[in-house]
Protein backbone atom coordinates (compact mmCIF):
# COMPACT_ATOMS: atom_id res chain seq x y z
CA UNK A 1 0.00 0.00 0.00
CA UNK A 2 1.06 3.61 -0.33
CA UNK A 3 1.20 6.08 -3.17
CA UNK A 4 -2.31 5.07 -4.20
CA UNK A 5 -4.73 7.45 -5.89
CA UNK A 6 -8.43 6.93 -5.36
CA UNK A 7 -10.52 7.53 -8.46
CA UNK A 8 -13.81 6.56 -6.85
CA UNK A 9 -14.83 10.23 -6.67
CA UNK A 10 -13.90 13.34 -8.63
CA UNK A 11 -11.76 11.80 -11.42
CA UNK A 12 -11.40 15.20 -13.10
CA UNK A 13 -9.59 16.87 -10.20
CA UNK A 14 -5.85 17.33 -10.96
CA UNK A 15 -3.63 15.65 -8.36
CA UNK A 16 -1.36 18.73 -8.18
CA UNK A 17 -4.16 20.53 -6.32
CA UNK A 18 -3.99 18.04 -3.46
CA UNK A 19 -3.64 19.50 0.01
CA UNK A 20 -0.60 18.31 1.97
CA UNK A 21 -1.94 16.72 5.17
CA UNK A 22 0.20 14.98 7.81
CA UNK A 23 -1.34 12.35 10.11
CA UNK A 24 0.41 12.24 13.48
CA UNK A 25 -0.19 10.78 16.94
CA UNK A 26 1.27 8.28 19.37
CA UNK A 27 1.84 4.69 18.27
CA UNK A 28 -1.30 2.53 18.30
CA UNK A 29 -3.64 5.55 18.25
CA UNK A 30 -5.17 4.41 14.95
CA UNK A 31 -3.45 6.70 12.42
CA UNK A 32 -3.00 4.09 9.69
CA UNK A 33 -6.51 2.77 10.27
CA UNK A 34 -7.78 6.31 9.66
CA UNK A 35 -5.71 6.59 6.47
CA UNK A 36 -6.91 3.36 4.90
CA UNK A 37 -10.52 3.82 5.97
CA UNK A 38 -10.38 7.11 4.03
CA UNK A 39 -8.55 5.48 1.11
CA UNK A 40 -10.60 2.31 0.65
CA UNK A 41 -13.76 3.09 2.68
CA UNK A 42 -13.28 -0.19 4.53
CA UNK A 43 -11.37 -1.51 7.52
CA UNK A 44 -7.81 -2.61 6.70
CA UNK A 45 -5.91 -4.63 9.29
CA UNK A 46 -2.66 -2.75 9.94
CA UNK A 47 0.66 -3.17 11.72
CA UNK A 48 2.64 -0.42 13.52
CA UNK A 49 4.13 1.98 10.98
CA UNK A 50 7.93 1.84 10.94
CA UNK A 51 8.35 4.85 8.66
CA UNK A 52 5.44 6.38 6.79
CA UNK A 53 2.50 5.58 4.53
CA UNK A 54 1.27 7.99 1.87
CA UNK A 55 -1.96 8.13 -0.13
CA UNK A 56 -3.56 10.63 -2.48
CA UNK A 57 -7.28 10.61 -1.92
CA UNK A 58 -10.02 12.48 -3.76
CA UNK A 59 -13.00 13.32 -1.58
CA UNK A 60 -16.38 14.95 -2.08
CA UNK A 61 -17.20 17.30 0.80
CA UNK A 62 -20.63 18.74 1.50
CA UNK A 63 -20.64 22.53 1.69
CA UNK A 64 -24.19 23.54 2.54
CA UNK A 65 -27.51 21.95 1.82
CA UNK A 66 -27.21 19.84 -1.33
CA UNK A 67 -24.13 21.57 -2.74
CA UNK A 68 -20.76 19.81 -2.80
CA UNK A 69 -17.19 20.94 -3.07
CA UNK A 70 -14.30 18.94 -4.45
CA UNK A 71 -11.04 18.37 -2.62
CA UNK A 72 -7.95 16.21 -3.04
CA UNK A 73 -5.77 15.33 -0.08
CA UNK A 74 -2.23 13.97 -0.08
CA UNK A 75 -1.94 12.25 3.29
CA UNK A 76 1.33 11.36 4.99
CA UNK A 77 0.84 8.93 7.88
CA UNK A 78 4.02 9.01 9.99
CA UNK A 79 4.99 6.44 12.62
CA UNK A 80 4.27 7.44 16.22
CA UNK A 81 6.91 5.49 18.12
CA UNK A 82 9.03 7.71 20.35
CA UNK A 83 12.17 7.22 18.25
CA UNK A 84 10.32 8.34 15.10
CA UNK A 85 8.73 11.50 16.52
CA UNK A 86 11.77 13.72 15.84
CA UNK A 87 11.07 13.03 12.14
CA UNK A 88 7.59 14.57 12.34
CA UNK A 89 9.02 18.02 11.76
CA UNK A 90 10.31 17.01 8.32
CA UNK A 91 6.83 15.96 7.23
CA UNK A 92 4.93 18.95 8.65
CA UNK A 93 7.14 21.45 6.83
CA UNK A 94 4.87 23.18 4.27
CA UNK A 95 1.84 21.17 5.45
CA UNK A 96 -1.61 22.61 4.75
CA UNK A 97 -3.06 20.80 7.74
CA UNK A 98 -2.32 18.33 10.52
CA UNK A 99 -4.49 15.40 11.61
CA UNK A 100 -3.55 14.36 15.14
CA UNK A 101 -5.08 11.02 16.16
CA UNK A 102 -5.61 10.27 19.86
CA UNK A 103 -6.73 7.02 21.49
CA UNK A 104 -9.78 8.01 23.60
CA UNK A 105 -9.44 4.88 25.73
CA UNK A 106 -5.73 5.08 26.55
CA UNK A 107 -6.08 7.75 29.24
CA UNK A 108 -2.68 6.93 30.75
CA UNK A 109 -0.97 8.32 27.63
CA UNK A 110 -3.08 11.45 27.18
CA UNK A 111 -0.45 13.60 28.85
CA UNK A 112 2.16 12.21 26.44
CA UNK A 113 -0.16 12.88 23.49
CA UNK A 114 -0.73 16.43 24.72
CA UNK A 115 3.01 17.06 24.98
CA UNK A 116 3.66 15.86 21.42
CA UNK A 117 0.69 17.77 19.99
CA UNK A 118 1.76 21.05 21.58
CA UNK A 119 5.38 20.50 20.63
CA UNK A 120 4.61 20.09 16.92
CA UNK A 121 2.11 22.97 16.70
CA UNK A 122 4.48 25.40 18.41
CA UNK A 123 7.25 24.96 15.86
CA UNK A 124 7.78 28.23 13.99
CA UNK A 125 7.00 26.67 10.60
CA UNK A 126 3.74 25.21 11.91
CA UNK A 127 2.34 28.40 13.41
CA UNK A 128 -1.24 28.81 12.26
CA UNK A 129 -1.45 25.43 10.48
CA UNK A 130 -4.99 24.04 11.08
CA UNK A 131 -5.20 20.95 13.28
CA UNK A 132 -7.90 18.28 13.24
CA UNK A 133 -7.71 16.30 16.48
CA UNK A 134 -9.35 12.91 15.93
CA UNK A 135 -10.65 11.42 19.18
CA UNK A 136 -10.51 7.82 17.98
CA UNK A 137 -12.26 4.79 19.51
CA UNK A 138 -15.18 6.86 20.79
CA UNK A 139 -17.39 3.83 20.13
CA UNK A 140 -15.88 1.98 23.09
CA UNK A 141 -17.68 2.10 26.44
CA UNK A 142 -14.68 3.30 28.45
CA UNK A 143 -13.66 6.08 26.04
CA UNK A 144 -13.15 9.55 27.51
CA UNK A 145 -15.92 12.06 26.64
CA UNK A 146 -15.02 14.82 24.19
CA UNK A 147 -15.11 17.62 26.75
CA UNK A 148 -12.62 15.73 28.93
CA UNK A 149 -10.44 15.02 25.89
CA UNK A 150 -10.40 18.73 25.10
CA UNK A 151 -9.39 19.59 28.66
CA UNK A 152 -6.78 16.82 28.97
CA UNK A 153 -5.13 17.83 25.68
CA UNK A 154 -5.30 21.54 26.63
CA UNK A 155 -6.52 22.36 23.12
CA UNK A 156 -7.37 25.93 24.11
CA UNK A 157 -3.65 26.47 24.74
CA UNK A 158 -2.38 25.40 21.32
CA UNK A 159 0.22 27.51 19.47
CA UNK A 160 -0.45 31.12 18.51
CA UNK A 161 -3.32 31.43 16.07
CA UNK A 162 -3.66 27.66 15.55
CA UNK A 163 -7.20 26.81 14.41
CA UNK A 164 -8.32 23.40 15.64
CA UNK A 165 -11.30 21.09 15.72
CA UNK A 166 -11.86 18.06 17.98
CA UNK A 167 -13.73 15.30 16.16
CA UNK A 168 -15.32 12.24 17.73
CA UNK A 169 -14.52 9.21 15.57
CA UNK A 170 -14.30 5.47 15.16
CA UNK A 171 -11.71 4.75 12.49
CA UNK A 172 -12.68 1.10 12.12
CA UNK A 173 -16.14 1.95 10.76
CA UNK A 174 -15.21 5.43 9.55
CA UNK A 175 -17.65 7.29 11.78
CA UNK A 176 -16.77 10.98 12.15
CA UNK A 177 -13.96 11.02 9.58
CA UNK A 178 -15.95 12.70 6.79
CA UNK A 179 -17.15 15.40 9.18
CA UNK A 180 -13.63 15.91 10.45
CA UNK A 181 -12.22 16.31 6.94
CA UNK A 182 -14.88 18.88 6.12
CA UNK A 183 -13.92 20.91 9.19
CA UNK A 184 -10.21 20.65 8.33
CA UNK A 185 -10.82 21.69 4.72
CA UNK A 186 -12.86 24.70 5.88
CA UNK A 187 -10.08 25.79 8.26
CA UNK A 188 -7.45 25.44 5.51
CA UNK A 189 -9.45 27.49 3.00
CA UNK A 190 -10.12 30.18 5.60
CA UNK A 191 -6.40 30.39 6.41
CA UNK A 192 -5.50 30.69 2.73
CA UNK A 193 -7.96 33.55 2.24
CA UNK A 194 -6.52 35.34 5.29
CA UNK A 195 -2.97 34.90 3.97
CA UNK A 196 -3.94 36.27 0.55
CA UNK A 197 -5.61 39.29 2.15
CA UNK A 198 -2.50 39.98 4.21
CA UNK A 199 -0.26 39.74 1.14
CA UNK A 200 -2.42 42.27 -0.72
CA UNK A 201 -2.12 44.74 2.17
CA UNK A 202 1.68 44.51 2.03
CA UNK A 203 1.79 45.48 -1.66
Amino acid sequence: MGNGLSDQILPSLPSFQALHIVILGLDCAGKTTVLYRLRFNEFVNTVPTKGFNTEKIKVSLSASGKSWRKAAFHFWDVGGQEKLRPLWRSYTRCADGIVFVVDSVDTERLEEAKTELHKITRLAENQGVPVLVVANKQDLRNSLPLHEMERSLALAELGNGTPWHLQSACAIIGEGLQEGLEKLHTMIIKRRKTQKAQQKKKR
